[in-house]
């Protein structure tokens, strides 16, 4: 019986093992993207996402959280302004407009504290088109191991990617508004 308990527990350690030897075999960055084409001008869309007190009006993290508690710095639209929150499904972090190229491009610090840190870089894009705005939502940064190892399990661009969309959607109705 022992004998039979020992070999069991030995496989499930070589197999964890062999789980955390592939992660390290992952990528080291990550890429989440999604886009959307809004029939409205640049200059219409630009501001909903400069400023941060907008977002409450078309991003999915602000509904996702009944107990959202946010913090929105002295600046809340344009480069330098800043946004904190947390929650008891969002965890804790901050962001911080680095760069508002108006009316085509935004880039935000993206810092998550709770519940695992991590520092992204989240990018707003803006091109005119035919039909309208393409307006692609990014977020990209270093896949850490732990990011690396839940990657094995969790698809994280699906995820994640599904929030943008749905965020992307709901700036196309409000832009999209007379």
């Amino acid at each position: 019986m022992l004998k039979i308990a020992l070999v069991a527990v030995s496989g499930i350690v070589i197999a964890v093992l062999a789980i955390l030897a592939y992660a390290t075999t992952r990528p080291d960055t990550f890429r989440v993207e999604r886009s959307v084409t809004i029939n409205a001008a640049p200059e219409r869309i630009f501001p909903l996402i400069n400023d941060f007190r907008a977002w409450a009006a078309w991003s999915p993290y602000e509904t996702m959280d009944t107990n959202l508690k946010k913090e929105y710095g002295a600046i809340t639209t344009g480069r330098g302004a800043t946004y904190g929150w947390e929650g008891d499904k969002t965890g804790r972090g901050r962001m911080e407009i680095t760069e508002a190229a108006a009316p085509r491009k935004i880039v935000i610090k993206l810092d998550f504290i709770k519940p695992f840190e991590a520092n992204n870089i989240a990018e707003f894009t803006l091109a005119p088109g035919a039909g309208g705005t393409n307006v692609t939502w990014a977020m990209h940064g270093p896949a850490l191991f732990v990011g690396k190892a839940m990657g094995l399990f969790m698809d994280m661009d699906n995820m994640v990617g599904k929030d943008f969309a749905k965020g992307l959607q709901n700036l196309k109705a409000l832009a999209e508004k007379p």
